[in-house]
């Protein structure tokens, strides 16, 4: 069913040309992603944050604010809003601390969000065959989204992609490949295919609508804080559609008059061992040279060359943000200590930021009296844990001692 739409076209976001809505379409003239705009003035007309708020479920009672023209297209899984689960064991002074968990989102991460979007456009659209690479979690949830809409999807992931990710892939109904390189690689191989395999390339940020679906992050967040931002958002930044959706969320909120001038300091957080961002946000570059040799154990960061940098750059330097990188092993000593001191089973990416906001704090380039957001972007629960082998024999006494660890 049709319902009130406010989309009038799409821009390129380097050039500011425009492009006709309603056609399929993937980079720009010049290369890069396209923007969705939106008739703000007429959505704020006949929509009101109040009515909004009174609507339940998750990133569809945005709807006015997406680019479905048509109900019967949104290829939907159940999302739900996440929650803003408190680190007060972590806060660092009297500025609140918190996690917005991701992980509860269908497929277990907030991929879901951007392609839960991206293939109820193409439903839409027409398209019937899409090809991506992947780290692990986009692999999922398109191949999940697809399967449900009736479109046929290939994946292509690094060797060391976790392993669980590859198998879910497959068994929602992907055809899954393993590359012998990193993401980068399996990218160019895709746009190698896509003529000839007739794939449309679902690669990040070149097709528009993902950044549409991720934007949604910064719409609950915002609703949930009563329309008032936290001042800084942390967010694990490989490909970066979550960063640059939430920028492109604020902005339009605040030109509807739904939240205030004051907007969050945006945290681009990286792995030492592929800092892409960092490295060209220190050096004041506007896009970022690719990274050699990238290895990280947050494999969803473990981005070399983004096609959206410049996007990532400009939401930090406009927000009065940064670019961080922080090591492996502050990432794994910040998810153990996540988990054991406050219960909260955090991926790799997550604990990144959790890990930043700690450096940073230690710093000074994070007061202890602000509020901070993190995003922990996938359960824990896909990612490999430490081993626990301590064993009992039941056909012996209990032994306390060894209980005890004497």
């Amino acid at each position: 069913m049709p319902h009130k739409t406010f989309v009038t076209h799409l821009e390129c976001s380097y050039t500011g040309e425009t492009y006709e809505a309603d056609r399929v379409h993937g980079l720009s003239r010049e290369g890069k992603p396209l923007l969705v705009r939106y008739d703000l003035a007429a959505l704020g007309a006949g929509l009101d944050r109040e009515t909004l708020s009174a609507r339940s479920g998750g990133l569809w009672k945005y709807l006015e604010l997406l680019p479905v023209r048509s109900e019967e297209n949104i290829i939907s899984l159940g999302e739900e809003l996440t929650p803003l689960v408190d680190l007060p064991d972590f806060q660092a002074g009297p500025g609140r601390l918190m996690v917005k968990d991701e992980g509860r989102l269908p497929t277990g991460s907030f991929k879901a969000r951007g392609l839960a979007l991206a293939v109820s456009m193409a439903k839409e659209l027409g398209i019937k065959s899409v090809a991506m690479p992947t780290n692990g979690n986009a692999g999922a949830a398109l191949a999940a989204y697809a399967s449900r809409a009736g479109i046929e999807s290939w994946v292509f992931c690094p060797d060391d992609t976790p392993e669980i990710n590859v198998r879910e892939t497959a068994l929602q109904g992907a055809r899954v490949w393993r590359v012998n390189g990193l993401i980068n690689d399996c990218g160019r191989l895709v746009g190698e295919g896509c003529e000839e395999m007739g794939w449309f390339d679902f690669s990040t940020l070149k097709e528009p609508y993902r950044i549409e679906g991720k934007k949604t992050m910064g719409l609950e967040l915002a609703e949930q804080l009563g329309w008032q931002l936290p001042d800084v958002i942390l967010y694990p930044t490989g490909g970066g559609t979550g960063l640059i959706g939430m920028w492109k969320a604020f902005a339009e909120l605040r030109e509807l008059g739904w939240i205030g001038e004051k907007l969050p300091r945006m945290v681009a957080v990286q792995s030492s061992g592929c800092a892409p961002m960092v490295r060209a946000f220190e050096a004041g570059l506007e896009h970022a040279e690719p990274w050699e040799d990238a290895a990280t154990v947050a494999a969803g960061i473990r981005v070399p060359a983004a096609v959206g940098d410049f996007l990532i750059l400009r939401a930090v330097r406009e927000s009065g943000g940064f670019a961080v990188a922080v090591d492996d092993e502050r990432i794994i000593e910040a998810r153990d200590r996540a988990a054991a001191d406050s219960g909260f089973l955090m991926c790799p990416e997550g604990a990144a930021t959790l890990a930043a906001y700690l450096q940073e704090v230690e710093s000074g380039r994070i007061r202890p009296d602000e509020s901070a957001v993190l995003f922990n972007c996938a359960t824990g629960l896909k990612y490999p844990m430490p081993s626990a082998e301590e064993r009992l024999d039941c056909r012996a006494a209990l032994d306390v001692e060894a209980l005890r660890g004497r």
